[in-house]
């Protein structure tokens, strides 16, 4: 007797084990779903709750959001990574309130038109939002599609992604399409895991390619390894006289796109005009953090200054536990928290 078709094994096993009560399915709004897509991307559940918790209480809407400023925005993603999703975020925002009439696209192509949505993200927005039909193809369910077809080549060509997306809309159900869509990621990341799947617990092991070949360990095809770059750079903790630490804001291309950081000088370059006369300043103990980007590591050595320079829209003075509640790069977080730790651990009360 054939099985029944995947979608409806897969549905049935979401009915009785796939989570029913995450933050964003309750309500599951286009605006909600929408911003816990972008968060998700490159990052796990467990990880993006808490942040899109305290992202719904202060932008509760896609009006509060697209009227809030930029850095207020960055502040509340700092630690998530991969800067350029806020910024995306935000004019996407705008654009759906100011061209849209607050109203997201119902369709897989309007969404596409907006920033920052790809084909994966708007198909997830129309399907859970709309339950509308449309495939999605995120990590976890490119790991189940490609063990259970046993689809081979890495997702990253062009060939090998169409196949992806042609099996992707072969799999999709006559309904349900908002519940087919959580199931297929529920089913990758708690069962048909990248390691040590649960092939046993699978509502479609009966049937799984891979499974029945001996490659579930090796599918999907993983990007071909390249050496990572290793790059150093020079963080400058620059304090004048009261204490305060200077900012700079990063430019908005290129990496923490937008953001507040201390001054950061890769290995090479010059540093900027106004900051090369600052003095060695070596009252505070700073270590060394490394940090791991996309395409490469990097390597940032704090180097502890003071003086005076000239500040403008760009570069500001701020007392260090001020700076903690902008947007910052995590590295740069931890070093100013190192910076705070050893103020409070070195200050003596005054005697009363």
């Amino acid at each position: 007797m054939s099985a029944k078709p995947f979608a409806e094994r897969v549905l049935q096993w979401f009915d009785a084990h796939g989570r029913h009560d995450l933050p964003w399915q309750r309500p599951r709004s286009a605006y909600r779903v929408w911003v816990s897509e972008i968060m998700l991307q490159q990052t796990q559940v467990a990880t993006v709750i808490p942040y899109f918790t305290r992202f719904m209480a202060r932008f509760p809407d896609v009006a509060t959001l697209a009227a809030a400023p930029l850095d207020d925005v960055l502040a509340h993603w700092s630690g998530l990574g991969y800067y350029a999703r806020a910024r995306n975020l935000h004019a996407c925002a705008q654009g759906v309130a100011n061209g849209l009439g607050g109203e997201f696209p119902r369709t897989v192509e309007g969404c596409l038109a907006l920033p920052g949505i790809g084909r994966s993200t708007a198909g997830a927005i129309v399907s859970q939002a709309f339950d509308a039909r449309a495939p999605i193809l995120d990590g976890n369910v490119r790991r189940v599609l490609a063990r259970h077809a046993a689809l081979h080549g890495w997702p990253g060509t062009p060939a090998v992604s169409k196949a992806f997306w042609a099996l992707a809309e072969s799999r999709l159900p006559e309904a349900r399409y908002a519940d087919y869509t959580q199931a297929l990621m529920d089913l990758g990341a708690t069962c048909c895991t990248a390691r040590r799947p649960q092939c046993l617990l699978c509502p479609v092991q009966e049937d799984c390619l891979a499974r029945q070949q001996g490659s579930v360990a090796s599918l999907p095809t993983p990007k071909p390894r390249r050496a990572r770059p290793r790059k150093q750079a020079q963080v400058l903790v620059v304090e004048n006289h009261d204490g305060e630490i200077l900012l700079a804001r990063r430019p908005q291309r290129g990496i923490w796109g937008g953001l507040w950081s201390l001054p950061v000088i890769m290995a090479g370059d010059a540093w900027p005009s106004g900051l090369d006369a600052l003095q060695p300043f070596d009252n505070t103990p700073l270590t060394p953090i490394a940090h791991s980007f996309t395409h490469f590591d990097l390597q940032m050595d704090p180097v502890h200054l003071q003086g005076q320079p000239a500040v403008n829209d760009d570069l500001i003075w701020h007392a260090p536990t001020q700076a903690l509640t902008l947007g910052l790069p995590a590295p740069i977080r931890r070093m100013i928290e190192q910076r705070v730790a050893h103020t409070a651990a070195t200050t003596t009360p005054e005697a009363s």
